[in-house]
């Protein structure tokens, strides 16, 4: 007698959503254990915020354009799905990454780790620190750890072991480039919780991250990757989209577009435990759910059964990016680094240009130059919601205030993402524990993953995606 299918339906289409079905259907096969899954997404396309856009030779990343090298877990699922030889790495050429300080470009001193200093004598050699600056930094050596448990905001952490220009001047901008946040309402275990580890362990920030630099890089890191922070793939971030949907249509998932899930409710009418309603009337019933939506949609879904606060309490910060294509022949500038950062209080509407031609050349023609200039940051979302026109003129404004480039792009691409970008807030992981020992006690076989809880990069939410797969098949967490 044939075992009936295992019914799982999967609520979301961004990298979670489809990493979590993709393996629900690699670990159920290799435990011989029938599997139905359904996939529903709200739009009419897979990916999230991940959005290649392909043109005249161009390769333009409208969302993500990369995603850390350390965190294997992206890597892991392209060698599943057989893309590991289309992985892209960053050029030799864009090594040098700058700030911007009193409208200058600054190189970013040698040895910075997500904006902590490792070497001193780098540090000493910055013109974007002051002396007395440089002198703070450096009591971090001498300060004793925190005295109290429990979570803190990142930048009253970065200023209680830097002082305030480390914090304002290199780690803000870094920080705002990958959370779009204000380091003053981030959570420090949920952002940045290996600076609370270093503290704990070495009593210093600086020292720690000296001991921690020297360490091998991960056993599964391709031998090109080593030495390189971040990755891509040759055709753009989209070609593992592509591959997942290619797999799961192979492997039978039902992908259903146009099917926002509306309510989630106890006991189907066909006996399953529970059935999903979408907005588009479709129903479906199902033994198990994954909920990878954005927060809101996800506390609407649960609300009726479990407290959502920390759901609630989940913010969006509204971000664009413009990518600007030039002819090489008229573009006057050598783009000799991987692009620079902007501190919040350089006043500028771009937090950060990606010199995206020089990082990635895959990603433009030859005889072409492609650079991407983002846009928003909590706090200061007002330039994201501006006409084309003026936005586009205000990037270049910047540009050439900073770059002293003058020369008119042949292409331009805005992109806005609104409340794209969740921010943890102080408290933000024991909010979500709470939330998951309440799901387990009353929704069995209901887990809820995704940017909004436990990581916004690419490797984050793919790892979410399997561990909650694996926890749904009874696999331990870190299952491949």
């Amino acid at each position: 007698m044939t075992a009936e299918p295992f019914r799982v339906a999967v609520l979301g289409g961004g990298i979670t959503g489809l990493s979590a079905a993709f393996y629900l259907h690699r670990f159920a096969e290799r435990l011989g254990r029938p599997i139905r899954v359904t996939l529903l997404e709200s739009s009419d396309r897979l990916g999230g915020r991940i959005d290649t856009l392909r043109r005249e030779g161009y390769v333009i990343e409208r969302g993500p354009d990369s995603f850390l090298a350390r965190k294997t877990a992206m890597i892991d699922l392209a060698r599943d799905l057989g893309l590991d030889k289309e992985l892209a790495y960053t050029s030799p050429l864009a090594r040098t990454t700058y700030i911007v300080h009193r409208g200058r470009l600054h190189p970013m001193p040698d040895g910075l780790m997500m904006g902590v200093p490792s070497d001193l004598g780098a540090l000493a050699r910055t013109g974007v620190i002051s002396p007395v600056g440089k002198l703070r930094a450096a009591c971090d050596l001498f300060l004793p750890r925190r005295g109290k448990d429990g979570d803190e905001a990142v930048g009253e952490f970065l200023r209680r072991r830097l002082g305030r220009e480390v914090a304002e001047r290199i780690a803000e901008p870094l920080l705002a480039g990958i959370h779009a946040g204000d380091p003053d309402r981030l959570s420090l275990r949920a952002t940045l919780p290996q600076f609370a580890d270093l503290e704990r362990k070495y009593g210093s920030l600086i020292r720690g991250m000296a001991a921690v630099r020297g360490r091998s890089a991960p056993a599964n890191l391709p031998p090109e990757a080593r030495g390189r922070t971040f990755l891509s793939f040759r055709r753009g971030l989209y070609s593992v989209v592509e591959a997942l949907e290619r797999r799961l249509l192979r492997d039978g998932c039902a992908i259903r577009f146009g099917a926002a899930a509306v309510s989630l409710e106890r006991n189907a009418p066909d006996g399953a435990p529970y059935r999903i309603v979408a907005e588009n009337g479709m129903e479906v019933a199902a033994d198990a759910v994954i909920v990878a939506v954005p927060a809101p949609a996800a506390a609407r879904l649960l609300e009726p059964h479990v407290d959502v606060e920390a759901l609630r309490r989940v913010e969006y910060v509204s971000v664009a990016n413009v990518a600007l294509g030039y002819d090489a022949r008229r573009f006057g500038h050598k783009l000799d680094g991987s692009g620079f950062l902007v501190p919040r209080g350089e006043g500028r509407v771009i937090t950060a240009s990606t010199w995206t031609s020089t990082k990635w050349p895959h990603t433009a023609p030859a005889g072409k130059r492609l650079l991407r200039c983002y846009v928003g940051r909590a706090g200061d979302e007002t330039a994201v919601h501006l006409p084309d026109d003026s936005l586009a003129y205000a990037v270049k404004r910047d540009l050439r205030d900073l770059m002293d480039l003058t020369a008119r792009p042949e292409l331009v691409v805005i992109s806005r993402h609104r409340n794209a970008m969740p921010q943890y807030a102080v408290g933000h992981l024991e909010r979500i524990a709470e939330l998951r020992r309440q799901l387990e006690n009353r929704l069995p076989g209901v887990m809820v993953t995704g940017s909004a809880l436990e990581g916004v990069g690419l490797p984050d939410c793919a790892a979410q995606g399997r561990k909650s797969a694996a926890a749904l098949l009874g696999l331990p967490a870190g299952a491949r």
